[in-house]
């Protein structure tokens, strides 16, 4: 459904940016302050109750009044942990991760109603959104007074050199509405989603290792950190044993943002044809 948003939105902006209809042009420059958010194997139960801040920088081209290409650079700083869980079984597994997100952006506006800068009959518009971005991410835990990262463990038995990329792709979507301040400012509120192709945001997706093996492998702070359960949740719940579920990799991860932000117009509006009659 998330794939489909886009592409609509895509297909839109494509179809309006060749109208010759074009009411205004040109470039929007500015930044953003926000909350970031994660969802995934430690926080299924969709949390907000502990964002992360969030910030970044944004630029948009108007092609017209409907339809912008919006390039952002964006940060924000996640996390989740198990203790905040009200299922059992994940509370007794006792994982927890943070991690930096780094994410740029390239996406198309469509905007539901006129939008033209300067305008008194059309100062604002909900819009939507879709687009691509890239990320980078490394989620660490803290342990005996260090952060360690998880990726170079292996967590989940995997042999060096097969863990997961931490430059990932992803799919970016979602709303937002922006208003005129002056003829030059705006103010933006977005919602802004992304749909991941990796399940390991969170270092957590499949089954546990064998012990033994990761031992060898990788060394006792990696067999510490891929079970991190009591001795009597672990006979309770069978937890750290090889091919126990760890997590789910049914449904990959994601990270969110809610962004406010002002932008500044250095585009120009178009004088209307001027009939010689």
């Amino acid at each position: 459904m998330n794939i489909r948003i886009s592409v609509v939105i895509l297909s839109c902006a494509m179809w309006l940016i060749s109208s010759p209809a074009f009411a205004q042009k040109g470039w929007e420059l500015g930044g953003w302050l926000g909350a970031s958010y994660y969802f995934g194997d430690l926080n299924t139960n969709y949390d907000l109750s502990r964002p992360g801040p969030g910030g970044g920088m944004a630029a948009r081209y108007n092609f017209n009044s409907r339809v912008s290409l919006a390039l952002s650079a964006n940060y924000g700083r996640i996390s989740g942990s198990d203790e905040n869980s009200r299922n059992t079984f994940e509370r007794a597994r006792n994982l927890d991760f943070a991690s930096n997100v780094f994410d740029g952006s390239i996406s198309f506006e469509f905007n539901f109603l006129n939008y033209v800068h300067g305008s008194r009959d059309h100062p604002f518009t909900p819009y939507l959104f879709g687009g691509v971005s890239f990320f980078a991410f490394n989620p660490r835990t803290r342990f005996e007074d260090e952060w360690i990262s998880l990726r170079d463990l292996g967590t989940e038995g995997q042999f060096p050199g097969e863990e997961y990329f931490l430059l990932q792709p992803a799919l970016n979507f979602g709303l937002g509405f922006k208003i005129d301040i002056t003829s030059d400012w705006s103010l933006n509120i977005e919602l802004s989603l992304r749909r991941l192709f990796t399940d390991y945001l969170d270092d957590v997706s499949s089954v546990y290792p064998d012990m033994d093996e990761l031992l060898a492998l990788r060394g006792p702070t990696a067999v510490a950190l891929s079970d991190r359960s009591s001795p009597e949740d672990r006979d309770r719940f069978r937890l750290g044993q090889a091919g126990i579920q760890r997590g789910s990799g049914n449904n990959t991860d994601s990270y969110n943002f809610i962004r406010v932000g002002l932008m500044y117009y250095f585009g120009y509006l178009p004088c209307p044809d001027i009939s010689p009659f």
